[in-house]
């Protein structure tokens, strides 16, 4: 359904490092700058940047916002909140484990990024 998602951070260098670490917890290889100072996650199925604003006022975060990434196992949900806490996250919300609705199980970590950006990491059980 996407093709990408971009995000404002204030600090590239800073929240490439917190990135490479999460994602590469969850086997994606690390980010790579371009010549205009953005930082791109590519995968097969879509891609994940991050960049300064531009219009230069400072990056901010969406109050109900939640950008997710697929997580193979419940193992690599958890390695990938303790990569981002370990890397200058913040971790949110309840302690990473299973939510059940209706007819369907998640197993769900919750990490907010150096910038605030909240983030989960999703395994479908």
């Amino acid at each position: 359904m996407f093709s990408h998602v971009m995000i404002g951070v204030n600090d590239i260098e800073k929240s490439k490092k917190f990135y490479d670490a999460i994602l590469g917890e969850l086997g994606h290889a690390p980010g790579t700058i371009d010549d205009k100072g953005r930082c791109f996650y590519f995968t097969p199925s879509g891609i994940f940047a991050l960049t300064k604003p531009i219009n230069g006022e400072p990056a901010t975060h969406g109050n109900g916002t939640t950008i997710g990434f697929a997580a193979a196992t419940p193992e690599l949900a958890n390695a990938w909140e303790a990569a981002g806490v370990k890397n200058g996250g913040t971790a949110c919300e309840d302690a990473p484990g299973i939510r059940q609705g209706p007819g369907f199980q998640l197993y769900l970590a919750y990490l907010r990024d150096p910038d605030g950006n909240k983030l989960c990491a999703l395994h479908r059980v």
